[in-house]
C-alpha cells in the first residue's frame, strides 16, 4: 500500500485534515517556516545578485529531523501549507531543508478544509509555484535590506534599538502627517438651528434643520447671528413645499474579505487586527465539535478577492429556502465582482457550510470564536438575500427666507436585513405631510458646534488607507499595525492610534533622506512590482537591483548628513539635583527623557512628561503624590522616585470640565475609602477594603477616566 506525508504549518490544520485523509495518510507540522534569513547577521550576498543565505531557524533542527524520517518512510509527500506567497516559500523550503524527491513531491492547495476541498486537491496534485516563491523572496530580502541597513543608522543618530522597515515607516507616516493635520488644525464655530414641528393633521411631532437662506446653503457663525435668525423666523409660518417619498432598494454588501472582516470585527466587537486574524486561522484549521472531530469552519482567511464558488452558493440558497422561506431568497444565485488586481484563484471569507449555523455551533466556540464566525455567517447568508426596501421621505419646509429639511425612512421589505441587521441609525418616520399645508412650530432649538481635525486613525481605518493605498497585502495589514506599536512609534490610546514623540522624530529625518522609501506611492508601486513578479512579467533580482541602486546612494548621503540627537544636545535649564551640572535631552527607544550631562560619571535622569500633582501625600516620605499612567490603568505614585517606591490605588478622576477632583466618596458596606480601579471593560469603582470587602460600581456620569501621559 502507498504511504503519503502531508506537510501543514499546524498541529490544529494537521488534525484536521488528518480526520478527512484517514489513516493512509501521516500528517505531519512543519510549525510554520523552518528556513530563514539568519537572525545574527545580515544573511545576503549582494556580490552574487542578492543571493540569500537561509539557514534552518534556530530550535527547528530536531523538527526537521524528524520530518526527515517521515519523508523516507513514506512513497509520496504532499505539501498542503497555506495558499499564498508565505505558503508558498514554506513549501519551497521544506524541499530542501528535508530533501524530498522531486518526483514524489508534490504541492497541493485548498481554500477550505473541507473534505471535497482536501480530497479534490490530493487527487489534482501541481507542483510548487517558483514565480510564487520569488515574490515572497523578493519581499523578504527587500525588508531584510531596508531594516538591516536602516536600523544601525538610527542606533547611531537617534537612539539604540531603533528599527526602521520598508512597510512599517510609511505606516508611521501616515499616521504621523495625521497627527500634524491635528494639530495644525484650526477650529470654526459655526451653528445649526433645527426646528420642532408639528403636524396638525395627525398631531405629531418631527424635527427639521436649517438647510438654506436665501437660497444658499444656511452658514451661521455665531450666538448673535443664531439668535437673530430665531427672533425673526420664529414670528412666522412653516409651510411645506415640497413632500416627496421614493421608493429605495438596497442590496446586501459582499462576502467579507481580509480587510473588511479586520475593519467591522474591529468597530463591531473591539478586536485588533491581530486578534481577528488569530481567530480566523483557529476558525479556518478546525474546530472540535464533538461526534463531527475537528472541522474547519471558515475558508481561508487571508484574502482579497469577494469570489464565491457556486458549490457554496448552491449550498447557502438551498439552506436559506429551506429554513428562511423562498421569498426571502433572492431570484437568482448573486456573484460580487472583486477588485482589481486581486487574487481570483482565492474566495472570500465565508463559512464552510451555510448549515453551520452560530447558534448550532455555539456550545463547541469560545466566546470570541462565536463572536467572528457570527459575523462572517450572516454576512455571507445575507448575500443570496432580496435587496432591503425602504420608503424614503423629503420634506423641505419654508418659513420667510429660510428652508427646513426633514427626512424620514419606512421599512417595507427586510430582505437580506432579516439575518444582517437593520442599521441603527434608521431616519425616524415623517407625519404624512401634503403641500401647501402650515405646520404648528413647538420650538426653534439653535446649537453651537465647531469644525472638527480629521479623525485619528483607529485600527480600522488604517486597515483600510493601507488598502486604498496600496500598502501591504491582506496577509500584512495586522502585522504592520501590531508592529508599529510594539517598536514604540505609535500608541493605541482610547482605540485612536497616535504617533509617539520618537515616531514623529524618526519619520521626519527619514523622510529628509529617504524620500522613495517613505512615499506612499513608491511602496504601493513596489507591491505591484511583486504581484507582477508572481505573475511571471517581472525578474526579480532587476527588482532588487533597481531598488537597491537608489537605496545606497540614500543611505550614504543620510550616514554623513543626518543631524545626530546625540551630539551637541543643547543644555537645558534644569539642574542635576545630584551633582549639579546641566540637564540635557536624551532619546531611548521609550522616547526622550532629561539626563546629567555629566554621565556616564553621574547618571541622573528625570522624565520629561509633566507630573499632575494631587494632594495625597505620601504615606511613606510625606512628599506629594502624582498620577501615573501605566499602560491602560492609573495609580497614585510618589514623586521623590525612585528614591521613594510608593504607591496607592487612584482615587482621582476628570470632572466634565477636565479638571481632577477626589471621589470623596466611601464605601456604604464598610466606610473605607472607594478608589478606582481598572477592568476588561475600563474603569469602575472599588472598595479601597479589596478582598476583604468586594464592594464596586460604575463611575458617576459626571466624571471620566484620567487622560494623562505616562510618567
Amino acid at each position: 500500500m502507498t504511504k503519503s506525508l502531508v506537510i501543514v504549518e499546524s498541529p490544529a490544520k494537521a488534525k484536521t485534515i488528518g480526520k478527512i485523509l484517514g489513516k493512509d495518510f501521516t500528517i505531519k507540522a512543519s510549525m510554520g517556516h523552518i528556513r530563514d534569513l539568519p537572525a545574527s547577521k545580515f544573511g545576503i550576498d549582494l556580490e552574487k545578485n542578492f543571493e540569500p543565505q537561509y539557514i534552518t531557524i534556530k530550535g527547528k533542527a530536531k523538527l526537521v529531523n524528524e520530518l526527515k524520517k517521515a519523508v523516507s518512510s513514506s512513497d509520496n509527500v504532499y505539501l498542503a501549507t497555506d495558499f499564498d506567497r508565505e505558503g508558498e516559500a514554506i513549501a519551497w523550503h521544506l524541499t530542501y531543508a528535508l530533501k524530498t524527491p522531486e518526483d514524489a513531491t508534490f504541492r497541493i492547495t485548498f481554500n477550505e478544509i473541507t473534505p471535497s476541498a482536501v480530497r479534490n486537491a490530493v487527487q489534482n496534485p501541481t507542483k510548487i509555484s517558483i514565480s510564487l516563491v520569488n515574490s515572497q523572496q523578493t519581499r523578504r530580502i527587500l525588508d531584510r535590506i531596508v531594516g538591516y541597513k536602516l536600523s544601525p543608522l538610527l542606533w547611531k543618530k537617534v537612539a539604540k534599538g531603533l528599527s526602521a522597515g520598508r512597510v512599517q515607516s510609511v505606516a508611521v507616516k501616515i499616521i504621523v502627517e495625521r497627527e500634524k493635520e491635528i494639530r495644525a488644525f484650526k477650529a470654526e464655530e459655526y451653528w445649526e438651528i433645527a426646528a420642532m414641528l408639528v403636524d396638525p393633521k395627525s398631531e405629531k411631532q418631527f424635527s427639521a434643520m436649517l438647510k438654506k437662506i436665501d437660497g444658499e446653503e444656511a452658514k451661521i457663525n455665531s450666538a448673535e447671528n443664531a439668535k437673530a435668525l430665531v427672533d425673526r423666523l420664529s414670528a412666522q409660518p412653516f409651510t411645506v413645499i415640497k413632500c416627496e417619498s421614493k421608493e429605495k432598494t438596497t442590496a446586501p454588501p459582499p462576502p467579507y474579505n481580509t480587510s473588511l472582516l479586520q475593519q467591522q470585527a474591529s468597530t463591531r466587537l473591539n478586536f485588533s487586527t491581530k486578534k481577528t486574524m488569530l481567530i480566523a486561522q483557529q476558525l479556518y484549521e478546525g474546530v472540535d465539535l464533538g461526534e463531527e472531530g475537528p472541522t474547519g469552519l471558515i475558508t481561508y482567511m487571508r484574502t482579497d478577492s469577494f469570489h464565491i464558488s457556486n458549490d457554496a452558493v448552491t449550498e447557502c440558497r438551498e439552506f436559506l429556502t429551506k429554513n428562511y422561506g423562498s421569498e426571502l431568497v433572492n431570484e437568482t444565485p448573486r456573484f460580487y465582482k472583486s477588485p482589481k488586481d486581486s487574487q481570483q484563484a482565492h474566495e472570500a471569507i465565508r463559512p464552510t457550510y451555510a448549515r453551520y449555523t452560530p447558534d448550532s455551533l455555539k456550545k463547541f466556540l469560545t466566546y470570541d470564536q462565536y463572536r467572528l464566525y457570527e459575523l462572517v455567517w450572516k454576512r455571507f447568508a445575507s448575500t443570496q438575500m432580496k435587496p432591503s426596501v425602504y420608503i424614503h421621505t423629503d420634506a423641505a419646509i419654508k418659513c420667510d427666507n429660510a428652508v427646513f429639511n426633514a427626512n424620514g425612512k419606512v421599512l417595507k421589505f427586510a430582505g437580506y436585513t432579516e439575518i444582517a441587521g437593520r442599521p441603527k441609525d434608521d431616519d425616524p418616520v415623517l407625519p404624512p405631510l401634503t403641500e401647501g399645508e402650515t405646520l404648528k412650530l413647538e420650538k426653534l432649538d439653535p446649537s453651537q458646534h465647531f469644525t472638527q481635525p480629521p479623525p485619528r486613525y483607529t485600527e480600522a481605518s488604517m486597515v483600510k488607507a493601507l488598502e486604498k493605498n496600496g500598502i501591504g497585502r491582506p496577509s500584512t495589514y495586522a502585522p504592520i499595525i501590531s508592529t508599529i506599536q510594539e517598536r514604540g512609534y505609535v500608541e493605541k490610546t482610547e482605540g485612536k492610534l497616535i504617533p509617539t514623540e520618537l515616531g514623529i522624530l524618526v519619520t521626519d529625518k527619514l523622510q529628509k533622506y529617504f524620500s522613495d522609501i517613505m512615499d506612499v506611492e513608491f511602496t504601493s508601486q513596489m507591491e505591484s512590482k511583486l504581484d507582477l513578479i508572481e505573475d511571471n512579467k517581472e525578474e526579480w533580482h532587476e527588482v532588487l537591483k533597481n531598488f537597491y541602486g537608489v537605496f545606497e546612494k540614500d543611505l550614504a548621503k543620510a550616514s554623513a548628513e543626518m543631524n545626530s540627537e546625540k551630539e551637541n544636545v543643547p543644555e537645558t535649564q534644569d539642574v542635576c539635583d545630584k551633582c549639579g551640572k546641566p540637564m540635557i535631552i536624551k532619546w531611548t527607544k521609550k522616547g526622550k527623557f532629561l539626563g546629567c550631562s555629566g554621565y556616564p560619571e553621574c547618571k541622573n535622569t528625570k522624565s520629561l512628561t509633566p507630573q499632575v500633582i494631587v494632594e495625597d501625600k505620601c504615606e511613606k516620605c510625606g512628599s506629594p503624590m502624582a498620577i501615573i499612567r501605566f499602560k491602560k490603568s492609573s495609580f497614585l505614585g510618589c514623586t521623590k522616585y525612585p528614591g521613594c517606591t510608593f504607591t496607592k490605588p487612584m482615587n482621582y478622576m476628570k470632572n466634565s470640565e477636565g479638571k481632577y477632583e477626589s471621589l470623596n466618596e466611601t464605601c456604604e458596606k464598610c466606610g473605607k475609602q472607594m478608589v478606582v480601579r481598572y477592568g476588561r471593560r475600563g474603569p469602575f469603582m472599588a472598595c479601597s477594603g479589596y478582598p476583604d470587602c468586594k464592594n464596586a460600581k460604575s463611575l458617576p456620569k459626571k466624571i471620566k477616566p484620567p487622560e494623562d501621559p505616562k510618567i
